[in-house]
């Protein structure tokens, strides 16, 4: 391939960039429509307001409403940090909900360009892989049970009568004549994990005996309905399931 064919390229690569971004006026500046998607496939919108000398460049909050509304919120330190990894790799300021950096004319078309590639790297928040998932799932599940004072430690293992150590994400000290309880987080119910908890559970009552552990599911059914086969299964077992979204009022079960 010769220069000019990779500059005609490059050329072309521009060309459509400038006709895909639409500008609408707004009452202090504007909004640019790009032809860069979010996770929706909904084009990715970048508010100007001209505030003396220095343009304001911002995505008016869209970003971080749009994560509060899924099961990845950012309200714990880790999360927090890896926000602010991602920004701060591009420059980009995190003021209230607003991702923005201020610019100059002159400066504008590099600073608009970072602006996008953060918006796109936090949005990657949401398909992180399955274990970054599970790990920022079973972050809130610890939080919500510690905000309803419910006494718990973390990663606990227990031994079942096939000499198997089992590692439960939870696990919730013995009270007011109830037994011990175990939780478990999980992301996404399938087949193989609701026989996998169901496998842990009973091999640890039947080395304890029956009556000798509670078992709870929290399952996130944010993004996905619960299957009601894999959740018969956990039942079968006496596994109480507790989906996120009715986790306000199923948390009786472990307070009461």
């Amino acid at each position: 391939m010769t220069i000019d064919e990779c500059k005609h390229l490059v050329n072309g690569y521009v060309s459509w960039l400038r006709e895909e971004l639409r500008i609408e006026p707004l009452e202090s500046g504007c909004v640019i429509s790009t032809p860069f998607l979010d996770r929706h496939n909904d084009e990715i919108e970048l508010y100007v307001e001209k505030r003396d000398e220095t343009l304001w460049l911002t995505d008016d909050g869209y970003t971080l409403a749009d994560l509060r509304h899924t099961s990845v919120a950012l309200d714990t330190d880790k999360r927090k940090a890896h926000l602010r990894s991602i920004l701060q790799g591009f420059g980009i300021k995190n003021e209230g909900d607003e991702l923005c950096v201020a610019t100059t004319a002159r400066d504008f078309p590099q600073r608009k360009h970072n602006l996008i590639q953060a918006i796109l790297a936090v949005n990657d928040m949401f398909v992180m892989g399955e274990e970054s998932v599970l790990q920022l799932f079973k972050e809130d599940v610890e939080r919500f049970l510690r905000l309803k004072e419910v006494p718990l430690f973390r990663d606990v293992k227990l031994s079942g009568h096939s000499g198997f150590d089992h590692k439960f994400d939870i696990a919730i000290p013995p009270r007011g004549g109830r037994p011990e309880g175990v939780v478990q987080a999980i992301n996404r119910l399938t087949k193989e994990r609701a026989a996998s908890l169901a496998f842990m559970v009973s091999d640890v009552e039947r080395e304890r005996g029956k009556g000798s552990l509670v078992a709870y599911a929290f399952i996130n059914d944010a993004e996905e309905a619960i299957n009601s086969e894999h959740l018969t299964a956990l039942t079968a077992y006496g596994i109480k399931v507790i989906p996120w979204s009715r986790r306000e009022t199923e948390v009786a079960t472990l307070t009461a």
